[in-house]
């Protein structure tokens, strides 16, 4: 039966909660629109339905409507108005978003002072835009709306999509969505809202989402709306403060969303009592997602137990049980793999044991180029690459013996840093690992620019990657005729390490589906010599297209976190717990 407009409108009104009507009437409303809204109103925003709750009539077909989710997306009701009846028709599918809900009255926006640098906002206009966008979201854990989706919006009035773009490459390395109530459901409150401010994890720039935000608010503000809302997690402490800073304001709305595996670790509580590191934590997740049990042993170094069907197997990050204390030595003695390798008929680079200065020297004028580093150790720790003089040598032999008494040379070969993921003796991901670089500003110093850019690489990764500012970044910058209180030109790029290694800032980058099959069959052949069921290897090799490649390290605990949108904490779990395999 149809419902007359004063009743709908009367219906609304109702159930609008104490709170909401409380906070309405403290802060001024901007004229309202003529008309009511479009009843039972969503959009779909590709990655699933943003509803807008407080247009349906009905609270029940509210709650069917949620039901109706696909798979693989993540609908949201938002405006929510009665959490609490809504929850109690489908307490087993449905839970209530821990997000605030933030709003920016746009009558009272001003603009910025400090406009982008080094990098523009745009709108989205190709499918290659579609597509950065796409990579992005794959490196924020985000649900991924097809590319084409972008592109049949993009005459929408209700969707608007901008970017950041890196003015000196063209990358895309930021997007946000608008969305336009108006347009959307008639909607009388003259409303706009922010969806899906993504920033790639690995961009130079400061102030990028911020620029974003300030765009998206011009942009409404120019429509005529009169606020513009946003959802964030209650614990996202950082974008908090950049809303609150930008001047928005907390209201008291909510969000429903549907109990389906994208949305598990909202619904689930707390993962642990204890936090361990990315590299542990991304396999208890996976583990915690399949149902199998987690025991934090220690969690300062990363030790825990999963346990299933009676079967229990204790591992410290993705070093297992599985890998036996042989395999183990093999790994942690450098020498030893380099040896293991060769006999395999493996490509590694000529290397030798630090000796006396003229024996050093000696094998220095033989290959031009060295590495140091020592004969045990991992994260790149006391390693120097590409020293070209007796002293700078030494220097690093001296430094390398902070960490192991046992100080390897080693023929320093050119190209790409690769890290290969190999479990169960099948290759899961392979990532082009960069050093860590900074963009100049024309404004800061290189010790700043290196102290933001730390900031940011630690906020990515769990704290996990820093650039350090010892030694090695100072003979960097030596190299390039820096030093630290230097001031880079604007858009100046400048590397502050040698080594690509994740703990000393350098980023990661997948390039699974692009690497020549000889290095594929290589690390296998590795990984079989060596006899270790999860190895990370690290090739040098001249173009990823191409099988010549050299093999300079195996890492027998490798880290499973960074490889987006490789599975390879899938495949860790798959390969200690078989029946736990997902279809």
């Amino acid at each position: 039966m149809a419902i007359s407009d004063n009743r709908l409108r009367h219906r609304l009104e109702r159930r609008q909660s104490p709170s909401l009507q409380a906070w309405r009437g403290q802060i001024p409303q901007a004229p309202a629109k003529t008309g009511l809204p479009n009843p039972d109103a969503a959009v779909d925003c590709g990655w699933g339905r943003l509803i807008f709750a407080h247009t349906f009539s009905d609270l029940a077909s509210l709650a069917d409507t949620m039901r109706q989710e696909e798979p693989g997306r993540r609908d949201i009701a938002f405006y929510l108005q009665d959490p609490h009846i809504v929850l109690s028709m489908a307490p087993q599918e449905l839970f209530l978003d821990p997000s605030h809900t933030y709003r920016l009255w746009l009558s009272g926006y001003r603009q910025g002072r400090q406009r982008p640098s080094g990098f523009t906002v745009r709108r989205l206009n190709t499918l290659e835009d579609a597509e950065a966008v796409d990579r992005i979201y794959a490196s924020r854990r985000m649900v991924r709306p097809e590319p084409p989706f972008f592109i049949d919006q993009h005459n929408s009035r209700v969707l608007t999509y901008y970017l950041a773009v890196d003015l000196a490459s063209d990358r895309v390395i930021g997007a946000v969505t608008g969305v336009d109530h108006v347009h959307a459901f008639n909607d009388p409150e003259n409303g706009s809202s922010l969806w899906c401010l993504a920033v790639d994890p690995q961009a130079s720039y400061p102030g990028i989402g911020e620029a974003m935000v300030r765009v998206l608010a011009e942009h409404f503000k120019a429509r005529g709306r009169a606020f513009m809302d946003l959802s964030v997690l209650h614990d996202n402490g950082n974008a908090i403060a950049l809303y609150e800073k930008l001047g928005f304001q907390r209201v008291p709305v909510f969000a429903l969303k549907t109990k389906n595996p994208i949305n598990e670790t909202l619904f689930t509580g707390p993962p642990l009592t204890e936090r361990l590191n990315p590299y542990a934590m991304i396999i208890i997740n996976e583990a915690r997602r399949r149902g199998i049990g987690v025991e934090v042993l220690d969690a300062e170094a990363g030790y825990f137990a999963l346990q299933h069907g009676g079967r229990a197997v204790v591992c410290r990050e993705s070093l297992s049980e599985l890998t036996t204390a042989v395999a183990m030595s093999r790994c942690d003695d450098k020498a030893v793999t380099r040896r293991v390798l060769y006999k395999a008929g493996l490509k590694v680079p000529a290397q030798r044991f630090a000796g006396s200065p003229e024996d050093n020297a000696d094998f220095l004028a033989e290959h031009a180029a060295l590495v140091v580093k020592p004969g045990r150790g991992e994260q790149g720790r006391g390693v120097c690459v590409d020293l070209r003089t007796a002293q700078e040598v030494e220097t690093a032999i001296a430094e390398a013996k902070r960490f192991d008494e046992t100080v390897l040379l080693e023929q320093f070969c050119s190209g790409r840093d690769l890290r290969i993921i190999v479990i169960d003796f099948k290759v899961v991901a392979c990532a082009v690992r960069q050093p860590a670089e900074i963009i100049g500003t024309g404004r800061h110093s290189v010790r700043e620019l290196i102290e933001a850019q730390s900031r940011r690489r630690a906020a990515a990764t769990g704290g996990e990657s820093r650039i350090p500012m010892d030694g090695e970044t100072a003979r960097c910058l030596a190299a390039a005729g820096k030093s630290f209180d230097d001031v880079l030109a604007e858009g100046e790029v400048l590397a502050v390490r040698k080594t690509a290694n994740l703990h000393t800032g350098g980023t990661i980058h997948d390039v699974t589906d692009r690497v020549h099959r000889a290095i594929i069959d290589a690390a296998i052949e590795g990984a079989k010599a060596l006899d270790i069921p999860v190895v990370g290897f690290d090739f040098l090799v001249p173009q990823l297209d191409q099988p010549d490649y050299v093999i300079i390290e195996a890492n027998e605990r490798p880290g499973l976190a960074n490889h987006e949108p490789q599975p390879t904490a899938a495949r860790f779990v798959d390969l200690l717990f078989p029946s736990t395999v997902l279809g």
